[in-house]
């Protein structure tokens, strides 16, 4: 008879994770360690999240072999783990069961009394870091599974108590489909990951499986300007709580009194108890609906209004989201992770506010699927700033076979855009193009960020 894998981490039985390393699999491994379980993994190399995961007192291999198993009563991969990984391989050969990570996270959120799952093609971490930022504040005990580092607790991840679990629900695979969200918050829907999702029916067909998750008792939490995000919802019998902006329709939670200054707002969050101020550290339009997605899902899981006000305005944004890295030749360098057409727009939106004389951009592309299949809104949103770099594309989980590349997105963007070899190649362009009073921007969610890195050491 097939166990649970709740019965291998209540007995304590050794659990093997595979991909240890990635930022969800990191979290896992934490959890289940305090939640009793003997827990081991590997990961193709070292990095920060190895280095912590061994301080926990969890044993890393660097590396995927069969032997590495050995002794396992169970595997958790990664979804980005597939069946001809070693270790998988082995374990389907000895007939040890192998899970899915996000199953995994299924199985730990049922004995949360709340579990707050975020989903939404773009914008999913930092609201989760957000919706965590205010339970913190209203001195809650959030356990937290985040998609990046979020400065107020230094880590992705929060081992807190059983009642209220807040978790970043991705889309890609379906993983989010393993979830128990009582709360589930859909912030946008678009076409993305076209190595997995048909086309953009498929990919709301994915979101609608999500919402219907939710239990009869439980709330789905809807951005009410996201015409694909109503179309998912429509004819749904579950709670409804939408949120919006600017659109006809600005929802039960919406936004009034908008300012800007400096490249980020100050509003009013209206919603049916009463109006929360709130002033925003980090720019963009954007932000204004993660916020408000973030405080829809605090109000509906009963937090009070100066919580959130007071969450959201000391909320500084999370690793890798437009976060500052430093200086170069006086000019700010700053690191985002925008690897959609839609993210570079919002990113560029929010820069071209800020008053610098040159937007200066180092792009890399994320799998050669993504840059095919959106090719030409890459083109239009590559050709806003005054001059972008482009590195190779970032393959993770794909082959080449060259028919999407770098130096075809430059010739398409034209002369304001050029392609390089590598990131030194990169450093060494933006080094004689930068000047004072201009924004470098590295993007993407691959290793642009280390061209930053390298400007700022100087």
């Amino acid at each position: 008879m097939l166990r649970s894998l709740r019965q291998y981490i209540t007995q304590g039985e050794r659990i093997f994770l595979v991909g240890i390393g990635g930022v969800s699999m990191c979290a896992l491994a934490d959890m289940l360690k305090s939640m009793g379980a003997s827990v081991e993994g590997s990961d193709m190399r070292e990095g920060d999240t190895v280095s912590r995961l061994r301080d926990n007192g969890i044993k890393v291999i660097i590396g995927h072999a069969r032997e590495n198993i050995e002794g396992a009563a169970c595997l958790i991969r990664s979804a980005a783990i597939h069946e001809d990984n070693p270790e998988v391989a082995a374990a389907r050969d000895a007939g040890i069961p192998v899970f899915e990570r996000a199953e995994a996270w299924g199985e730990i959120m049922e004995g949360f009394t709340q579990s707050l799952c975020i989903a939404g093609t773009h914008g999913k971490t930092t609201t989760t870091a957000m919706a965590v930022q205010i339970a913190l504040e209203a001195g809650l005990d959030p356990t937290a599974m985040i998609g990046g580092v979020l400065p107020s607790i230094q880590s992705e991840h929060r081992i807190g108590g059983n009642k209220l679990i807040i978790a970043e629900a991705c889309e890609y695979r379906n993983s989010f489909l393993r979830f128990r969200p009582t709360v589930a918050t859909i912030l946008n829907i678009e076409e993305d990951h076209p190595d997995f999702f048909a086309d953009l029916d498929d990919t709301i067909d994915s979101f609608r499986a999500f919402a219907e998750l939710v239990p009869e008792d439980g709330t789905v939490i809807v951005n009410a300007d996201d015409p694909n995000v109503m179309r998912c919802v429509e004819g749904f019998d579950s709670n409804i709580i939408s949120f919006g902006s600017f659109g006809i329709d600005e929802g039960d939670v919406h936004a009034e009194n908008i300012e800007l200054s400096g490249g980020c707002y100050s509003f009013d969050i209206v919603h049916p108890g009463g109006m929360i101020p709130v002033t925003l550290q980090q720019p963009g339009r954007h932000n204004i609906y993660n916020a408000l997605a973030a405080a829809a899902s605090a109000l509906e899981i009963g937090i009070d209004g100066i919580s959130i006000a007071r969450g959201l305005s000391d909320f500084t944004g999370v690793k890798r989201r437009f976060e500052f890295k430093g200086l170069y030749k006086g000019a700010p360098v700053y690191d985002d992770y925008a690897h959609h057409p839609s993210e570079l727009r919002a990113l560029f939106d929010a820069t071209g506010s800020m008053g610098y004389s040159r937007v200066i951009a180092c792009f890399q592309p994320h799998t050669y699927s993504r840059t095919k299949a959106l090719f030409d809104d890459f083109v239009e949103q590559l050709g806003r700033p005054d001059y972008v770099v482009l590195i190779p594309i970032y393959s993770a989980r794909e082959i080449d076979d060259g028919s999407v590349s770098s130096e075809m997105l430059a010739e398409a963007v034209g002369d304001s855009c050029i392609a390089v070899g590598s990131i030194d190649e990169a450093v060494e362009l933006l080094r004689n193009t930068v000047k004072k009073g201009d924004l470098i921007l590295t993007i993407g969610a691959g290793e642009a960020y280390k061209a930053g890195d390298a400007l700022v050491k100087l």
